[in-house]
């Protein structure tokens, strides 16, 4: 878990240390969510990284603004809150302007994981405008960092996080800014079947089945969902041969693209140990061109 926020390159959002210090046998304790806005700053595009942690210290979150050449502006953690207040204010500097982070997690509803359903809000204000803004309580928010009340610019454009199953690997999925909430189900059984199989569903309907995944256990293809082609990258390696050393989490990733963005798909990896960073890689070109969406899912199988 420690590698898990390189994606986000070298200065990116640094996740609270409690992320990477427990041992295995309590990794499942832990979650991790994050984020990637992309937004409009003094003129200029940014990347705005928000990171949800959870762990048995309680729940945090870090808040980070990239430039567009994915070079760190500034950053904010604020530690799990069982530590800390459920609401405040940081100020941070960025094009040698100052930017304010407001939160608010005082009525905030969570479920079992990091990030919070409902009575909450996070946003980043320069110049008396929010950039951006996120949770149910928008007014709370314009009232407390005393915003003008204009509309913000920023746009979804990647999200990274932990699923955790033993067969079963259930999440909510987005595959475009604004786009609709469907129900995603990684399946995959490599105990009990002599040949697994690896199926995934969308809202119920099979999109997606790979047969003999014993000689197929990476690779990847197309989909069709809301519309857009979305590409389905896949490593089961380490659940079907991992050692006892192996931390035996499956990668996926799903990315929106469009015709002119199929140049990454004709670069297939079969090295195990290039998958993990390759798909990182193109996780950060997302990103940077600021092109589709993508999803990225690390699966971990529960003892």
């Amino acid at each position: 878990m420690k590698d898990f926020p390189s994606c986000f390159g070298e200065n990116a959002v640094q996740v609270a240390d409690f992320s990477s210090s427990y041992s295995n046998s309590t990794k499942h304790a832990q979650n991790l969510v994050i984020c990637v806005y992309q937004c409009i700053m003094k003129g200029k595009s940014c990347l705005i990284s928000i990171t949800w942690s959870k762990s048995l210290m309680g729940q945090g979150l870090s808040v980070g603004i990239d430039d567009s050449s994915n070079q760190c502006l500034c950053k904010v953690d604020i530690k799990p809150w069982v530590f800390s207040k459920r609401r405040g204010c940081k100020s941070l500097q960025a094009y040698s302007s100052k930017v304010d982070v407001f939160w608010d997690f005082s009525s905030a509803k969570f479920g079992a994981g990091p990030e919070p359903l409902e009575g909450f809000y996070v946003c980043v204000v320069l110049d008396r405008q929010i950039v951006m803004l996120l949770g149910d309580l928008k007014k709370k928010a314009f009232k407390k960092s005393n915003a003008i009340p204009l509309p913000c610019n920023s746009v979804f454009v990647a999200k990274k996080e932990h699923v955790f199953g033993k067969r079963l690997f259930e999440n909510k999925a987005v595959f475009c800014d604004n786009g609709k909430v469907h129900d995603l189900v990684i399946e995959c059984d490599t105990w009990s079947v002599s040949d697994p199989c690896l199926t995934i569903r969308i809202d119920s309907k099979t999109v997606m089945q790979v047969k003999r995944l014993k000689w197929k256990f990476r690779g990847n293809c197309t989909i069709f969902v809301d519309g857009f082609a979305v590409e389905v990258y896949w490593d089961v390696y380490n659940w079907l041969f991992g050692n006892g050393t192996s931390l035996g989490n499956a990668v996926f990733m799903f990315r929106t693209c469009h015709n002119e963005d199929k140049w990454w798909v004709s670069k297939p990896v079969s090295d195990k140990n290039m998958l993990q960073s390759s798909l990182s890689q193109r996780f950060s070109e997302t990103k940077l061109q600021g092109l589709g969406f993508s999803l990225m899912l690390y699966a971990w199988k529960n003892e």
